[in-house]
């Protein structure tokens, strides 16, 4: 009886009501892009990052905008950090981070262009075979890498 009263009241509350409703018991979350761009030599590119914990070495990408589509958020990513445009666009996996409440978007793509660090974020872009990936680099984005480049078609 008083869930279908709960029922009947949500349905007749006014729109503003039950999206107030949803964001107070809906769990938040961020969402991230990330790229492995795969040159034509089958080289991928790592960035070193100031901010990054560790080495710094990692692959491009950051947080999407609001109301911003993925494919833009990573394009509009490398574009800021290393003015590269990109080609051959494909989602290669998405995951779930559960310790940071955020769902990363990996794309796998091929350049167009030289990545030049565009400002103080970025220390230096380097390409790197997937057998000579930099000391420091993360096991976790060791497994990024990998992962993007077993599943290519």
């Amino acid at each position: 009886m008083l869930r279908k009263f709960i029922v009947w009241a949500w349905r007749r509350a006014p729109k503003w009501t039950r999206r107030f409703g949803v964001l107070l018991t809906e769990s938040r979350f961020t969402v991230t892009v990330g790229a492995v761009v795969i040159d034509s030599r089958n080289r991928i590119l790592l960035l070193q990052h100031r901010f990054r914990p560790g080495s710094g070495w990692g692959i491009p990408g950051g947080f999407i905008h609001p109301r911003e589509q993925p494919e833009e958020a990573i394009r509009r990513e490398l574009r800021e950090e290393i003015g590269l445009e990109i080609d051959d666009t494909s989602i290669a996996f998405v995951r779930t981070l559960q310790k940071y409440r955020q769902v990363e978007i990996i794309f796998r793509c091929a350049p167009k262009g030289t990545p030049l660090p565009q400002g103080s974020e970025v220390n230096c872009a380097e390409w790197f075979a997937p057998d000579s990936l930099p000391d420091g680099l993360s096991d976790d984005q060791r497994g990024l890498i990998r992962r993007a480049m077993e599943n290519r078609s």
